[in-house]
């Protein structure tokens, strides 16, 4: 996958870029971790504007999550409550907790959604939840974009400041992606062993 990623980059330049972060807000194998750090470092080289490798990135990543907030909208509140209603223990929430948690990203989506797009692996998942909810897309889209440009920003300045080291962002992201990973799946453990269904 690396020789792919940096013969796209090699050969597409800011294009092969927002690409390859597009393709990795749909299809989590792709790494930004690896992405834009090599973007970065091929920066440090003079080939690339760091400026514009980070608007490409983010152009990429927030294109990419507009499409799982779009997948979001087709489930919809009403759709998720009645799934809740008939399998809320896998889920782990009735209908009246999705009714809570509308009105809960009703007050807090925009921060949360900019946060969340710095977080590996939750990054990825936090488009779907704002489209279920019905989020403004206009909100959406300039939150995503800060959150995106932040985390962008992030590992091509770490490829440019590590230049030909850069792949040791891996070694930094990849503990901290296993301990979210974890946090989630235990989470979900402890609810599904704890769940107690509602009349």
């Amino acid at each position: 996958m690396f020789d792919w990623i940096a013969h796209l980059i090699d050969r597409a330049g800011y294009v092969g870029i927002a690409l390859l972060m597009f393709l990795e807000g749909l299809f989590p194998p792709i790494p930004s971790w690896l992405v834009m750090p090599l973007a970065g470092f091929e920066a440090s080289q003079g080939r690339f504007s760091p400026f514009a490798v980070v608007v490409a990135g983010t152009a990429g990543s927030t294109l990419g999550a507009i499409c799982w907030y779009f997948v979001g909208r087709l489930v919809g509140v009403e759709r998720l409550k009645a799934f809740a209603a008939r399998h809320g223990h896998w889920l782990t929430l009735t209908p009246a907790q999705v009714d809570r948690a509308d009105r809960w990203f009703d007050r807090h989506g925009a921060p949360a959604v900019m946060m969340a797009r710095v977080v590996p692996v939750v990054r990825l998942l936090i488009s779907v939840p704002a489209g279920v909810f019905a989020m403004d897309l206009r909100r959406f889209i300039l939150f995503t974009a800060i959150g995106d440009t932040m985390w962008n920003g992030l590992m091509t300045g770490a490829g440019y400041l590590l230049k030909s080291h850069y792949i040791q962002v891996k070694g930094y992201l990849n503990p901290i992606s296993t301990l979210v990973l974890a946090t989630v799946a235990v989470t979900y453990f402890i609810r599904i062993v704890t769940w107690k269904r509602r009349s």
